[in-house]
């Protein structure tokens, strides 16, 4: 299938931010099972300084912002995605799999991460795909989708502890739990096609487990599938901060306000 994305972020602030310097990862992938067919993206209120790719090959641009009280950032083309059944296989990170078992602030294990983990144990050691898939099962009980429940740097545990959260929420939980099952496991942003939507208010997230015999498998415990030619992938890492579309830092204490205009269509 081939999408058609336009992605608008706007941030706007209360007074001239005199130094800003952020990330985005917001190009999709070529990887296995998508290809970018066109992409681009246009700023106004910053300038881009260089393109690069990080350690787990996801596409970055280093944009500085300089006394404006307004960043607009317009990403949109056309990408071909394969509907593989969640299976992506291996991936030319050079971050090696063991990296993703080491825990981050965001998915560092607590009682109730370790308590839903062991309620899937058995199925895993005796079916890795099968366990993972009552793993994402158990995390979408466990954690009802709230939009507002929780904020972006909400941790696994605390979402589960409070039974609510998002996509994001979601991704960290899986996450936490199958590496506390000894599986690495990565945290994907990137965008969905919704049936029925024509604009969304924010890109998507979900986990990818890595199995033996099949390579990084996708989970989408929000939508209770595993990504299929609707999802396009553009970036992995250890949790959201590694993946986040926008990151950086600024100066000065500016209030700032972000609306995002995002469309997928076929």
């Amino acid at each position: 299938m081939r999408l058609k994305i336009s992605h608008k972020t706007i941030y706007t602030y209360d007074q001239p931010v005199h130094y800003a310097l952020l990330q985005l990862r917001l190009t999709p992938r070529d990887a296995m099972g998508q290809k970018v067919v066109s992409w681009k993206s246009t700023l106004t209120g910053g300038s881009k300084q260089v393109s690069f790719e990080d350690q787990y090959r996801n596409h970055v641009d280093l944009v500085l912002m300089e006394d404006a009280d307004r960043l607009e950032i317009v990403s949109e083309g056309e990408v071909e995605v394969e509907d593989r059944s969640g299976v992506v296989g291996t991936s030319r990170s050079l971050v090696p799999n063991w990296m993703f078992l080491r825990k981050t602030t965001a998915t560092t294990p607590g009682a109730h991460v370790r308590r839903l983990a062991k309620q899937v144990e058995g199925e895993v050691a005796e079916n890795q795909l099968g366990g993972m898939h009552a793993l994402s099962e158990a995390v979408g009980e466990a954690v009802s989708y709230t939009k507002g429940a929780t904020h972006a740097a909400t941790t696994a545990e605390e979402a589960l502890t409070a039974g609510k959260g998002v996509c994001q929420d979601h991704a960290h939980v899986m996450i936490a739990a199958a590496r506390q099952l000894g599986l690495p496991a990565r945290y994907v942003s990137g965008y969905l096609m919704m049936d029925g939507v024509t604009e969304q208010e924010a890109s998507h997230a979900w986990a990818e487990v890595w199995v033996e015999g099949l390579g990084w498998v996708g989970f989408d415990v929000s939508n209770e599938v595993c990504p299929d030619d609707r999802y396009v992938r553009v970036a992995v890492g250890r949790d959201y901060a590694d993946a986040a579309p926008v990151h950086g830092l600024r100066q000065g204490d500016a209030a700032e306000e972000l609306c995002v205009s995002l469309q997928v269509q076929q």
